[in-house]
């Protein structure tokens, strides 16, 4: 884990995605006590709740489900709160995965994080944040997390245990790394939660499809996902 040691007890962002479990099975394994909190902002695959729930129970922690729905009124105009705007397809690095930014989405959990990390007596707020992240999504860079981290401990000052950290493991690394950790650890892949469509199963061309799909490849791993059949022909 970078910067420094494994927290003692760390708060972690879960989705339910393949970022976040990983992330979750990497803070066991090393040790620290974790709490999970996800979040309903509204997400048109709200569904990935119900998978972050099932892995919240198989790791034996645990999990509160914050409520900040209203949110999808107030941050209009993405593919994931607005559904007048069509997801895209396609892959992360096009210009039309622009319109799967969610404004602030991540300042925003990662603070109500850390207030219940402080809440709570936890020295860590953790989440899957990874590189293939960064040409998107700004709010997953590593200026971001040095900026968000400093406004957490400012705005704790006093309050905060004196070794608090942001814990952001993959920060630097790939997805094909999550999935090869991933595998080392023995995590379930088959009941993690990726697509942004929020369908039945995964759509298998929406962004975040595409590169789940190029990580197993690219990682030497079986994919367990059940992907629907008209993505058989996307382009990879």
């Amino acid at each position: 884990m970078p910067r420094s040691a494994a927290p003692r007890h760390a708060v972690l962002i879960f989705s339910g995605g393949l970022d976040s479990v990983v992330t979750a099975y990497v803070l066991r394994e090393r040790g620290s006590s974790v709490s999970l909190i996800s979040f309903n902002y509204g997400q048109r695959h709200v569904k990935e709740l119900a998978h972050a729930a099932r892995l919240a129970d198989q790791l034996g922690v645990a999990h509160d489900i914050v409520d900040l729905t209203s949110l999808g009124r107030i941050l209009g105009g993405s593919a994931l709160t607005d559904l007048r705007v069509p997801v895209p397809h396609g892959h992360y690095r096009a210009q039309t995965m622009r319109s799967t930014v969610v404004p602030n989405r991540n300042a925003i959990m990662l603070e109500i994080a850390a207030g219940a990390a402080v809440a709570s007596g936890a020295d860590a707020v953790a989440f899957g944040a990874h590189s293939g992240d960064h040409a998107i999504y700004p709010d997953c860079r590593p200026e971001f997390f040095n900026a968000i981290e400093a406004s957490i401990k400012a705005g704790n000052d006093g309050h905060i245990d004196p070794a608090f950290q942001l814990v952001a493991p993959f920060l630097e690394l790939t997805k094909a790394d999550i999935v090869r950790e991933g595998a080392r650890l023995g995590v379930p892949f088959e009941l993690t939660w990726s697509c942004y469509e929020g369908g039945e199963v995964h759509c298998g061309a929406c962004g975040t499809c595409v590169e789940r799909r190029e990580a197993f490849a690219e990682a030497g791993v079986d994919d367990p996902t059940v992907y629907s059949p008209r993505s058989a022909g996307v382009s990879r």
